[in-house]
Formats: C-alpha cells, structure tokens, sequence
C-alpha cells in the first residue's frame, strides 16, 4: 500500500469519529518534513483522545505504527508522526491559533472521501423501487386476504344475530305484593 493510501485512510477514520474540518494536504516533495499532512478538528478531549485512538488501532490493523508522538496529555493538540505523514488532532482554538492551515497554504489539498458510484446509486433506487413495489403487492394481498374472511364471516354473523333477535325473551316476573289491611 502506498503512503499517500495510508494517509487517505487516516484522514476517513478521522472523519468516521465525526472529526470536523478534516483536510489531506500533499506536500510531496514541497517539504522535507513529510509528504502529507492530516488536519482534524476535535470539540473536546475525550472526541481528541477518540479521534487519536481510532486512526492508531485501525492503522495497527494494516501493519501501520507512529513512530513518534507529541503532544503527551494536551488537551487541545496532539501529533502523530507515520514517517511520510503526520496527524495534526486539535481543537478549533488551537487550529485557530497555531493556523496550519494558512503556513501549509502552498500544499495541495486531497480528497480522501470515498467516491460514490453512479451505478450504486441507481442500483439503489431500482432496487428501493422493488421494494415498494413489493410491499405495495404484499399489503394489496392482505387487503384482499382480509376481504374475503370478512365475507365469509358476515352470513355467519347475520345468521346469529337474527336468531337472537327472534329468540324469546323470557317474561319478567311482576313482584307486586298487595299489602291488605
């Protein structure tokens, strides 16, 4: 895997942990520091610490390690060195202040998002279509399902209510006593 891939991939699990402003510059050959740098914007230390952790394990995963870290228990920056890249995690104050942005200005920015396939897209509407069509089918069915036990039911229930209705009532007892004197 080439090192600007890894990068890309830094800068995704950045933005997977809702790290805001994420941007990928490319300072091949521009710098001798690096080759690329990853900004990220953090709301607080926890979203840091998580943000920090995530690109860690999942680079770990593929066999990617830092070789250096600074920023030990800052609250609002830390930096992780790859060897052809760094991740630059900060606050908005400390991205404000500091303004990587504005010294790293002559690098050009990358797109790290993933590209989203027309194709997909239609295979994702078609197959929704189908899916509503389906559904629309499967509670037609049951409408008509339903249809047909009520009108197997209703000369049952007819039948029953008109034998109650021409049953008897049994007479009421008249309890009136004459009280004589």
């Amino acid at each position: 895997m080439q090192q600007k891939d890894i990068a890309v991939l830094a800068a995704r699990y950045a933005d997977e942990k809702k790290a805001e402003n994420v941007r990928l510059l490319d300072l091949n050959g521009l710098s001798s520091l690096c080759d690329y740098i990853v900004l990220a914007t953090v709301t607080s230390k926890p979203h840091l610490e998580a943000v920090e952790d995530e690109i860690s394990t999942q680079l770990k995963k593929i066999g990617v390690y830092k070789l250096n870290r600074d920023g030990g228990e800052s609250m609002i920056w830390r930096v992780s060195d790859y060897g052809s890249f760094l991740v630059h995690i900060m606050t908005q104050e400390a991205r404000d202040f500091y303004a990587l942005d504005k010294i790293f200005s002559f690098a050009t920015e990358l797109n790290y998002k993933k590209p989203k396939a027309a194709k997909k897209t239609a295979a994702k509407k078609t197959s929704a279509k189908k899916a509503a069509v389906k559904k629309s089918a499967s509670k037609t069915a049951a409408k008509k399902t339903t249809a047909k036990k009520t009108a197997a039911k209703k000369p049952a229930r007819t039948a029953a209510k008109k034998t109650t209705k021409t049953a008897k009532k049994p007479a009421a007892k008249k309890s009136a006593k004459k009280v004589s004197k």
